[in-house]
């Protein structure tokens, strides 16, 4: 099968950033806010990557299988059953809901469209795992907003929940065509990545993040723009593409740029890190990066091998 290059480095790049994310919250409760201002590596064991690469692995499955298309059937049991394999990963308390009740054969569209008094979640679940979608239809933007709005009504069917994954799509997407070129400027990437949205919160926030000054802290960002401490898309999307654009062309600062903006950290760096990756590729990440990250499935780099 035929797997973009793009794609799979946005994989890596997500999971990175998820399980480099994700190990900061006992990192702040046992070394402090110290040790994240001074960028003090975690400590060397296994940096287990969360629900964002769970999911993750369950749409890019069903990209590499379907040719890059998303059946959302067959999404929605992919997802269930990846919870059903391990569902310690940290998924949210609306996601234990929907993927048990998937698992146990209710249909998707029922059980979403039940959530939050028929709102559906606006949450960032869509969101965190869509990055490696956009890297691999890259040259097709509307096919790009179309497939990331379809694998983001499997779970999260709120307008806003949907413009966060369109937003992170053809963020990746935008990044991939840029592969060995010049890098767009932050702002110039944030709005080409607005213009794509419907009228939502998600793309107000954007359209601040690419105003924002070029000289704006990471906390300001994270402060005006929100890092995901409501969980929410407009909360969480917005800030990780703002560090995304920042440092599109070194996946390491742009890491420590998200972490260091607090909040959802594992989902901000999973966000930032398959955007960036889907340009840059993880190579250039530190030996100890790569040691301390838990492996990928065996069938990701397995699948993705020349024939």
């Amino acid at each position: 099968m035929y797997i973009p290059a793009a794609a799979l480095d946005s994989l890596h790049g997500l999971a990175h950033g998820d399980a480099f994310g994700d190990r900061w919250f006992s990192m702040l409760r046992l070394a402090g806010p110290e040790a994240l201002e001074k960028r003090v590596l975690p400590p060397q064991d296994t940096w287990l990557w969360s629900d964002d690469t769970a999911q993750a692995l369950a749409l890019f499955r069903e990209l590499a299988e379907s040719g890059g298309a998303v059946d959302q059937d067959r999404l929605a049991r992919r997802l269930a059953d990846e919870y059903a394999a391990d569902d310690h990963r940290g998924y949210g308390p609306s996601m234990h809901d929907v993927l048990r009740r998937i698992g146990a054969g209710e249909p998707w569209q029922a059980v979403v469209g039940e959530q939050f008094e028929g709102q559906g979640s606006w949450g960032n679940g869509a969101a965190m795992r869509v990055a490696p979608l956009g890297a691999w239809h890259s040259g097709d933007l509307d096919a790009v907003a179309e497939l990331a709005a379809r694998q983001a009504a499997v779970s999260h069917h709120h307008p806003e929940a949907v413009a966060g994954a369109v937003a992170v799509a053809v963020a990746a997407a935008l990044a991939a065509r840029g592969r060995g070129g010049p890098a767009p400027a932050r702002a110039e990437f944030l709005s080409s990545v607005a213009d794509r949205l419907d009228v939502s919160d998600v793309r107000s926030g954007l359209r601040t993040a690419s105003r924002m000054s070029e000289y704006a802290s990471v906390r300001h960002a994270a402060e005006v723009l929100g890092s995901g401490y409501r969980v929410s898309a407009p909360d969480t999307v917005p800030f990780a593409l703002w560090c995304a654009g920042n440092h599109p062309d070194d996946l390491q600062e742009c890491l420590w740029a998200t972490v260091s903006g607090r909040g959802d950290m594992d989902t901000t760096c999973a966000i930032a890190g398959g955007v960036v990756a889907a340009r840059t590729g993880v190579a250039a990440l530190p030996a100890a990066w790569h040691a301390a990250r838990e492996a990928l499935p065996a069938w990701v780099d397995a699948d993705s091998a020349p024939a």
